[in-house]
């Protein structure tokens, strides 16, 4: 009996330790408000299933999402049928659930049944600009050639998107450009665009009293919420299944829209709107907690540091050696310094779209990101250091018998430190900019609040973003500038 009892208790504690290390359920988010506000809805849903769960908010659009979700990085992410159809599978004769679940399967994806709203694409203008110039359709754009275009840099290449509208209603605009989804109704109140894109559940619709366009060449086709979710999620989460399909049906158009109203116009956050919809919609009770600004502000600046640190480090252990074997052999360091300076005009986003494919997404491709950025500046200043060493002294240190690894190491490497430094430094500070960029991607760091103070017209959250992150850009020039004092004979000091 004894023996039976220590293993019963043997399994229980083994049992235990295996849920302790289980990882979490990582549910996405796509950069936009409904998107967050689904995966909240989902993640909390989790929880009180008693299910592990982790939200890793706005992480990009489709492609981003997708992509994750197929390597695994991501179990769960909300997501449209339409988009599914015409962005993902790019195949428009899907069009009723079973066809669209079963080409997903073939992928290793299942999705649940419709959250019970349609979200389709629409074009929308100004009500009193519509009226003035008698717009009630797509069709009647093509009256008006001179008006201006705005649309969601997303749309603008989608399948589903503006070439395929463009082609269906044969409109001749030339002003369309793209920008982000929040900021064209903006532009769109001030008059610098005519039309945008508009997603049916915005709570901007009303506000800013737009004229939704009848699709009356029915273009595009409906988009139903989903959840997609990995297939293996069946054996490794049955509760987080059963609680996504307790969703199914839940949230009617009406409810959507409410709640991105509450998020855009009034302000409260995302976990409480969501806390609240399901104590509404399944009778849940939760606390969410809001963390303090201080922490936040901590959190990402723990974050950015990281994602810094990692990245100049890595540049400064490569690149001053390239500097040193561009500056000791010409034809070589034309070589180098063509590289790293072409990689330094790839646009920052899309190196960092690059590395995608690679690394997935979080810290790893902003890292190795940053640290193709920075080879640039060390690399050409380690280079120009060594090549800017007078000649008479060069030439002292070869007579006096020093082999050459003693006159680079005690001589001509002393001798170009100041410009060395130089060039780590601007490495260092154009690193603290740009990885604001990794919050896209789910790295973290001031971009995060920077991003969704943009999404939410929040003055307050881009603050605390841009505010950190120029402290800590001033900080950084301040302690290579000391370090330049300390390290650096004030006759050898690069003037700034």
């Amino acid at each position: 009996m004894i023996h039976q009892m220590l293993t019963c208790i043997l399994c229980l504690l083994t049992s235990a330790s295996a849920s302790a290390v289980e990882p979490p359920v990582q549910i996405g988010s796509k950069a936009f408000t409904e998107s967050v506000i689904l995966a909240d809805i989902a993640t909390q849903a989790a929880q009180h299933a008693g299910v592990a769960a982790e939200h890793r908010r706005q992480l990009g659009g489709t492609r981003i999402l997708w992509s994750a979700l197929l390597r695994g990085e991501i179990d769960i992410y909300p997501e449209y049928t339409g988009t599914i159809a015409r962005e993902i599978l790019s195949d428009s004769s899907l069009s009723d659930y079973e066809q669209i679940s079963q080409a997903l399967a073939r992928q290793g994806i299942r999705m649940t049944r419709s959250l019970g709203f349609n979200n389709t694409y629409a074009v929308g203008m100004r009500e009193s600009v519509a009226q003035e110039l008698g717009i009630s359709t797509i069709s009647d754009l093509r009256q008006h050639h001179a008006l201006h275009f705005g649309f969601s840099n997303e749309f603008m290449d989608r399948e589903d998107g503006w070439p395929g509208l463009r082609a269906r209603y044969a409109l001749a605009q030339k002003d369309v450009r793209g920008m982000d989804h929040d900021l064209a109704y903006r532009a769109l109140e001030s008059g610098v665009i005519g039309a945008t894109d508009l997603y049916c559940t915005d709570a901007e619709i009303s506000y800013y009293r737009l004229r939704i366009l009848r699709d009356d060449l029915s273009y595009f086709p409906d988009y139903q919420a989903v959840y997609l979710y990995r297939d293996d999620l069946s054996q490794r989460s049955p509760p987080m299944v059963k609680a996504l399909e307790q969703l199914e049906g839940r949230i009617s158009q009406d409810q959507m829209i409410a709640l991105n109203a509450k998020v855009k116009l009034q302000h409260i956050p995302e976990p409480q709107v969501a806390a609240a919809f399901l104590a509404d919609a399944m009778g849940t009770s939760s606390a969410v907690r809001q963390d303090a600004v201080w922490r936040n502000v901590l959190q990402r600046t723990r974050e950015h540091l990281f994602l810094v640190s990692v990245s100049l480090l890595a540049a400064i252990v490569v690149a001053v050696p390239l500097g040193i074997a561009a500056s000791k052999v010409p034809r070589f360091g034309q070589i180098i310094l063509g590289l790293v300076a072409t990689i330094y005009t790839i646009p920052s986003l899309a190196l960092l779209v690059f590395m995608l494919p690679l690394l997935g997404i979080g810290a790893r491709p902003a890292i190795v990101a940053l640290f193709l950025y920075s080879l640039l500046p060390i690399v050409r200043n380690t280079h120009q250091g060594l090549r800017g060493i007078p000649q008479p002294i060069a030439e002292s240190a070869e007579a006096l018998g020093l082999p050459g690894w003693a006159r680079l190491l005690w001589v001509e490497l002393p001798m170009a430190s100041g410009t060395i430094l130089a060039g780590i430094k601007t490495a260092a500070v154009i690193n603290i900019g740009t990885a604001t960029l990794g919050a896209l991607i789910g790295a973290g760091g001031y971009g995060q609040p920077i991003l969704t103070g943009i999404r939410l017209d929040s003055i307050s959250l881009i603050l605390q973003g841009a505010v950190p992150a120029a402290l800590m850009a001033l900080a950084a020039q301040w302690l290579f500038e000391f370090s330049e004092r300390l390290l650096v004979p004030r006759g050898l000091r690069v003037a700034t």
